[in-house]
């Protein structure tokens, strides 16, 4: 079955994670606890993140939740703070996170469209945070949809995003391939019935990738071989 479209993770698959997404989680926690670093790593250690090393332990919320799912968290030990200014600060403190592409993006884009694939997004961050994320480095008008966690579709590792993006761009979802670096990206895709391609710039090996991807790349620069070979 030949594939049509392409819908893709955003954090961990466009971008790399852990070059990404360190520094945020540092700045998000230095900002729930006034600049309180004991009571920072405090708040990190909620959230699977580790202060002193600014690395996210592998089942951390930050790494597939979403902002609610981490404000939830969160919440218990915030007593000064609301559940949706918790969130506030976080959807800031991401919005601002500076963005290092897996690989360079552009080129890599042109390529999938130049061959007539139709492109999204679907991630578990807020909408506007990820269109500012896309637009930091250019590629905003290189896909064809962006969904997050608040478009009103759902979140993975529901398929609703998914099947969205299927209907937006009029493609059967047997003909579309969900890109993704942990198991809600690829258990989304099961549930859509798209073919799962894993990426290994998240946190997750890919021995925990491999029982739900049809294939393991090392990173998304391997797609346009890989779909040359099918």
């Amino acid at each position: 079955m030949p594939i049509d479209a392409l819908v893709f993770d955003k954090d961990g698959t466009l971008f790399d994670f852990a070059a990404t997404w360190s520094a945020f989680g540092r700045e998000a926690v230095l900002l729930l606890a006034d600049g309180d670093e004991a009571r920072a790593a405090e708040l990190g250690q909620i959230i699977g993140f580790d202060l002193a090393s600014e690395s996210y332990a592998p089942d951390s919320v930050v790494i597939a939740g979403t902002v609610d799912e981490i404000a939830e968290a969160l919440a218990p030990h915030l007593p000064n703070l609301s559940q949706p200014r918790i969130v506030a600060i976080l959807n800031d403190a991401s919005a601002d996170a500076r963005q290092v592409p897996a690989v360079p993006l552009a080129p890599f884009l042109d390529t999938l469209r130049s061959a007539g694939l139709r492109l999204g997004v679907a991630t578990n961050d807020a909408e506007t945070s990820a269109v500012q994320h896309l637009a930091s480095v250019g590629i905003a008008d290189h896909f064809d949809f962006v969904a997050g966690y608040d478009s009103g579709h759902g979140f993975k590792p529901g398929p609703g995003q998914l099947l969205a993006f299927a209907r937006h761009v009029d493609v059967d979802p047997s003909r579309i391939a969900m890109v993704g670096d942990s198991l809600h990206d690829l258990e989304a895709g099961r549930a859509a019935g798209m073919v799962t391609i894993g990426v290994l710039t998240g946190m997750a090996p890919a021995d925990v990738l491999k029982p739900l991807a049809d294939v393991v790349l090392p990173d998304i620069g391997h797609i346009p071989g890989w779909l040359s070979e099918r």
